[in-house]
């Protein structure tokens, strides 16, 4: 190694930002430095999405900037587009300009993962995932313009189509995207006199017999009656066969248009992983060792929803990839880090599965905690509780309490900010009807 060590962290998500973190504030001065690459200079704290699609929570309040956080560390942003772990080096492609080479002694690998497609007919150009916040922004945004749309227009077919919500997949992202987003548009409807909650229709198609396995069978059992007794569609075993021009066609032979579809059918790890030339498992996860290492890269770790980490609470499995075991393999990560730098021995990983917890809009949740099984109010607290105590830096987790006591005392915004998703749309508009010497359509504020 040089004079200092030089750590090189790729992925900006859960395991990234938390083992920089705790190693800027664990390392010597001098002992080494710390970059860290990712696409954006942000972390997004997932599990908070669905309250800010719902507009419980303001957008803002959900990310962390990775460079107020880690003072200690040099942020890059770009992709990284190629990995050597034999010659210690990355190949970086800024936003903008020349791509440039990072080399490293030690490489901690953590990319993250995206939504896993199927090859869907007419799902790339009709669907949207539910991973960004960008995603649940527009979606909050697009759920309400579709409301506009539907109290303005006299077609009734353009209505239907406005009214119709179809969400892909029953797991965390799915049940609660669609349950915070169904529990804002009721409020909504109180602000338009031709829509009652009835006329909309919400759907979740899941493959598998049963929603929210994370939670146990009875517990996914009670949240389905739930959704039901709330008017949700709930079609279990059913798969999305088509979605060519918003015409969705289901295995069950149930056929309709809509203009909203969410896909959140599990994730898959990103696809660097693949071009990484590290060992990958049957899966496409890299291969780790209970320590966090890669196989046969003893300066390489790796942990998160990218990494096949041995279970040794379970012999045999490999942990699952969420957020519980993404932020925990984190602090074992940094710890082993360090190990490696100061010649001591490594730690391995071991996590026993503490239970989850998911929200069903206000005052409605799930839980299944060390056996312990809560669901309504006390649930919801519970999620509530939990996952503002992982929420990192005091900062965040004083303004999303703020934003949830404001919210005690005025009723949530309902307001479609559609232009977010195209700001420009207005002025080219301008532009062309300047060349054009036609009248510009006017828009009323």
């Amino acid at each position: 190694m040089t004079d200092f060590a030089r750590i090189l962290i790729v992925g900006g998500g859960y395991v990234g930002m938390y083992t920089a973190l705790r190693l800027q504030r664990r390392l010597r001065r001098g002992e080494a430095h710390i970059t860290l690459v990712d696409a954006d200079s942000y972390m997004t704290y997932q599990p908070f999405l669905p309250e800010a699609a719902a507009g419980n929570v303001e957008p803002r309040h959900v990310v962390v900037p990775l460079r107020r956080v880690l003072g200690g560390c040099r942020i890059l942003n770009g992709w990284v587009v190629g990995v050597d772990p034999h010659a210690r080096t990355v190949d970086l492609r800024p936003h903008g300009g020349p791509g440039r080479v990072l080399g490293y002694d030690l490489l901690v690998f953590a990319p993250g993962s995206v939504s896993r497609t199927l090859p869907i007919p007419g799902l790339a150009e009709c669907g949207i995932g539910f991973k960004t916040l960008e995603e649940a922004i527009h979606l909050r945004n697009h759920v309400l313009a579709q409301l506009d749309l539907a109290d303005s227009t006299t077609d009734p077919a353009i209505r239907a189509r406005a009214l119709t919500f179809v969400f892909v997949g029953a797991g965390f992202a799915g049940v609660e995207a669609l349950a915070e987003l169904e529990d804002m548009a009721r409020d909504a409807c109180a602000y338009y006199p031709t829509i009652e909650p009835g006329h909309m229709r919400w759907l979740l198609v899941e493959a598998t017999d049963r929603i929210l396995p994370e939670v146990g069978p009875e517990m996914g059992r009670w949240t389905l009656e739930q959704l039901r007794a709330r008017g949700i569609d709930v079609r279990t075993g059913t798969r999305l066969l088509s979605a060519l021009g918003g015409h969705l066609v289901l295995d069950d032979g149930a056929e309709f248009v809509t203009d909203t579809l969410v896909w959140t059918a599990g994730v898959r790890p990103h696809p660097l992983v693949r071009d990484s030339g590290l060992p990958l498992d049957g899966g496409g996860r890299v291969r780790a060792t209970a320590e966090l290492t890669v196989e046969g890269f003893g300066n390489v770790f790796t942990a998160g929803d990218c990494a096949a980490v041995p279970d040794l609470t379970k012999p045999g499995e490999t942990c699952a990839p969420n957020a519980q075991n993404a932020v925990r393999q984190a602090r074992v990560l940094a710890d082993n880090v360090l190990a490696t730098l100061r010649g001591r021995p490594l730690r391995p990983y071991r996590h026993a599965y503490a239970g989850a917890v998911a929200g069903l809009g206000l005052h409605q949740g799930v839980a299944q905690i060390r056996g312990h099984k809560v669901r309504g109010l006390p649930a919801w607290f519970m999620h509530r509780t939990y996952h503002l105590s992982q929420v990192p830096t005091l900062n965040k987790k004083v303004r999303i309490l703020v934003d949830w006591t404001l919210a005690l005392f005025f009723r949530r915004e309902i307001v479609s900010l559609g232009q977010l998703s195209d700001p420009r749309a207005e002025f080219e508009r301008a532009v062309r009807a300047e060349r054009e010497n036609v009248p510009e359509p006017v828009t009323l504020r």
